[in-house]
């Protein structure tokens, strides 16, 4: 029997210094695939940006992109730029978890946009908007996540 975990699919919703961040994170780890990056900006802007993000050390992969991809590395990224959530194509690209990182769909009814556009779990990267969300923060008590909403 194959104790083999299947790889998370996930996109990141917004690509400024956080969604940078956990792309470059999540690129590293086994068990994840970044599957798609939805930003309004340009994919040349992007792989620039992510190439040489002012906060951290420049990117030592190759980054580069085409019109519709962020290619970083030998990794094709889907490029999108739309507006609204509920219109991405998360089922279609069978994506598991949707980084939250624009700042803006912080709020349950906002955020559960991507779960209508047929992501699984949605990851809010700011302090939630509501009582009816709850935070985790890595170190402090991450640990008490059991699955739930």
């Amino acid at each position: 029997m194959s104790t083999k975990k299947r790889t998370l699919r996930i996109a990141i919703n917004g690509f400024g210094r956080i969604g940078r961040h956990a792309c470059k994170v999540a690129l590293e780890k086994r068990g994840i695939d970044v599957v798609a990056i939805n930003d309004l900006t340009d994919t040349n802007t992007l792989a620039h940006l992510f190439k040489y993000d002012t906060a951290y050390p420049t990117y030592t992969k190759k980054v580069s992109h085409d019109v519709k991809h962020l290619i970083i590395g030998n990794k094709k990224i889907i490029a999108l730029s739309e507006r609204d959530p509920s219109m991405l194509p998360w089922k279609k690209l069978k994506i598991d978890i949707v980084i939250e990182a624009t700042g803006i769909f912080r709020d349950r009814e906002k955020a559960s946009l991507h779960l209508k556009a047929g992501a699984k779990k949605v990851i809010i990267s700011a302090p939630s908007k509501g009582d009816d969300i709850a935070g985790f923060v890595r170190g402090v008590n991450c640990n008490t996540y059991a699955g739930e909403d």
